[in-house]
């Protein structure tokens, strides 16, 4: 297959998650609805079943949810209650709700009181370790991890074995190894890879079995390991935030010659950094995978009395060959905007040009981000 078919192919399972998760049901398949962050996966897939990403909508007005929630709750937690209050997400046999953010633990429990009250799909609740790395942390991680498995055997009607779940993190891991190496291949290949295709092929994999997407991925990094060398005339940045998956707003970057060289984005590269080591308790690999997670605002940094993210992001810079940096400031998210300043001072440190967007999911109009991206575009490409 050529580039531009398997990208289309990934791009149509992106743009149409609701028809994804029908086929799934319509092959007798059950499906398991993950929201952020951090969720083992492997689980859902050792069980049998389909882990199926929530990760919000660009395409919902939000009404329903307000029975619930907050309006200051970030539009991811309030479109996916929205999807499973509307009968959008019906079909799904279960959701794992994690709870790693001071939005994300009472949502959890919005989730399962909507979703008893309307007898609907059971909720499985997951709360990870702050200190996660320390003996107790990865005790605590294996604890809950538990409860995620029995909760996924209930729903499954079969128990999960070891060796089940040892073939699922291998099968986990490849898929890290490819999408890692796409990241790198769409970077050395921008001009063909766009802002735009990057989105769409890295989001397909929150809608797919990983055994599937990792072998179409792997077919598109064969077909990009073939093209010459790029040319790049125009500017690269990292990306930076929760979430940038609007084609509209990509979009803007593709008509200012602005390629995304790496990212630091959670519905991104945070996905698949770390690999679970393979090893005899694959429960506790699961846990160790969790506590080797870093450069998370979420998570806290034993290393640091600041969170070493921005260290992190500067070294992306410096390693992808980036001009500047591109932080989309999901709103009402208070650990982002609290970090934001770390993030700033040391950007500025190292002399790093960015500009701060502040997006959720509920813009159309994109008009002062056309704005604020042109102008930028024009610093960097001065400055090359």
């Amino acid at each position: 297959m050529s580039i531009e078919s398997i990208i289309s192919e990934f791009a149509g399972i992106a743009a149409s998650p609701a028809k994804q998760l029908a086929n799934y049901k319509a092959e007798g398949k059950k499906v398991i609805g993950v929201l952020p962050y951090y969720a083992p996966e492997e689980l859902v897939y050792a069980a049998g079943m389909v882990p199926f990403g929530m990760w919000g909508t660009n395409d919902k007005g939000i009404s329903l949810s307000k029975e619930y929630c907050a309006t200051f709750y970030c539009t991811i937690a309030q479109l996916d209650l929205e999807m499973l209050l509307d009968g959008t997400m019906d079909q799904l046999d279960g959701v794992i709700t994690p709870t790693i953010c001071d939005t994300l633990r009472p949502m959890s429990q919005n989730i399962r009181v909507a979703m008893a009250k309307l007898k609907k799909m059971p909720t499985i609740f997951l709360a990870h370790p702050q200190n996660r790395k320390p003996a107790y942390g990865l005790k605590f991680c294996v604890d809950q991890y538990t409860n995620v498995k029995k909760a996924l055997e209930e729903i499954s009607g079969a128990p999960i074995t070891d060796d089940a779940l040892k073939n699922a993190i291998k099968v986990y891991n490849a898929s890290r190894v490819a999408r890692r190496d796409f990241v790198k291949l769409a970077n050395e290949h921008c001009d063909v890879v766009t802002p735009t295709k990057r989105s769409a092929v890295l989001k397909a994999s929150w809608f797919m079995l990983k055994d599937a997407y990792t072998e179409k991925l792997v077919a598109l990094n064969e077909e990009l390991k073939k093209l010459p060398d790029c040319d790049w005339k125009g500017t690269k940045v990292i990306t930076s935030g929760i979430i940038c998956d609007n084609p509209a707003l990509l979009k803007i970057f593709e008509d200012n010659n602005v390629a995304i060289a790496a990212d630091d984005i959670a519905h991104e590269s945070r996905a698949f950094r770390v690999d679970v080591p393979e090893c005899d308790d694959p429960m506790m690999a699961l846990a160790m995978q969790f506590a080797n997670q870093d450069y998370d605002v979420l998570l806290y940094d034993e290393h640091s009395s600041e969170n070493r993210r921005a260290e992190h992001i500067v070294d992306l810079v410096k390693e992808n060959g980036a001009q500047g940096v591109i932080v989309f400031m999901q709103q009402f998210c208070d650990p982002e905007e609290m970090e934001y300043p770390y993030l700033k001072k040391a950007l500025d440190a190292a002399q790093i040009p960015h500009i701060k967007l502040g997006i959720d999911q509920q813009m159309h109009d994109f008009g002062q981000a056309a704005t604020a991206i042109q102008a930028f575009a024009d610093v960097l490409s001065m400055q090359k």
